[in-house]
């Protein structure tokens, strides 16, 4: 069974007295502020990448996508065959999950600029000192140049690789299998290398620790 779980005032009259004053704003004044509020809400929201494949989950005709930490997993029998994402990292070398079967691969996606990916980047790093025999996490960029990359991962001490994948391929092989409309995305592989979970925007610690359990559970 698959399973799904996600992570108004209203105005007080003003008393005028007797007069009622009723004051209008110019459309173009109405439409420049709405159009900052809603830039405001996709910030916080996670000022998210479209991964730039369009799929029947996707966005469509939307340049962002807000994540919301929303989890899906899927049943061991509910699961695709195994995936292979390869590339090279931005120190120049390869990178490949098949090398880790038999361990639980954890993808994500990030960029060094995005806020989200900034605020779950301890997470992740967390995870991968504390479980390093049990996990092994992948980061996917389409974004950054190395510099930026690598700026990005010396500041949080990043101990595991990322996949410089500014052509996309690493992306295009997870889409195949699980649709990625938000950035970060986090999608968790078991020890087969099939897909057994997707987060959607920033990932909790506790979210992530369940979620590698579960799968590591399933061996014992």
């Amino acid at each position: 069974m698959r399973t799904d779980r996600a992570h108004g005032s209203q105005a007080r009259p003003r008393n005028l007295g007797q007069a009622a004053v009723v004051t209008r704003r110019p459309a173009r004044a109405v439409l420049t502020a709405c159009a900052v509020s809603l830039t405001a809400v996709a910030v916080l929201a996670g000022c998210v990448q479209d991964s730039g494949v369009t799929g029947a989950d996707d966005v469509i005709g939307q340049g962002y996508v807000s994540g919301d930490g929303s989890v899906r997993t899927w049943e061991v029998d509910e699961r695709s065959e195994p995936v292979t994402v390869t590339g090279t990292d931005f120190e120049g070398d390869p990178v490949d999950t098949s090398a880790h079967r038999g361990q639980v691969v954890l993808l994500n996606t990030w960029y060094a600029s995005c806020a989200p990916c900034r605020a779950e980047a301890p997470t992740l790093v967390a995870l991968a000192d504390d479980r390093v025999d049990d996990v092994q996490i992948i980061g996917i960029n389409r974004v950054d140049d190395a510099g930026a990359a690598q700026a990005f991962e010396r500041t949080f001490d990043v101990p595991y690789p990322s996949i410089a994948d500014t052509d996309g391929s690493a992306v295009a092989t997870l889409q195949g299998t699980v649709p990625l409309q938000a950035v970060p995305t986090t999608v968790i592989l078991d020890a087969q290398g099939r897909v057994a979970a997707r987060v959607i925007g920033e990932a909790e610690a506790s979210t992530l620790d369940s979620l590698v359990d579960d799968v590591l559970a399933e061996a014992s």
